[in-house]
């Protein structure tokens, strides 16, 4: 999932998209620390990022 590197690119806080959202900060945070969620909370964090599901749920590429 690519929540916080699509958060950090359009310079939003946690609190901010929290707000936007209606998703609660602990719950992003625990999204981009182990990096899965419901459907309905990607549904509204993608809509309050105006990307698509897709653009946020396509895994990150390998690092290494």
């Amino acid at each position: 999932m690519r929540l916080k590197e699509i958060r950090n690119r359009k310079s939003l806080s946690l609190r901010a998209l929290s707000e936007l959202s209606g998703v609660s900060q602990r719950t992003i945070e625990d999204i981009e620390r182990f990096d899965r969620c419901k459907v309905d909370t990607a549904i509204k964090l993608a809509d309050a990022l105006e990307v698509s599901l897709d653009e946020l749920c396509r895994d990150l590429p390998p690092t290494g």
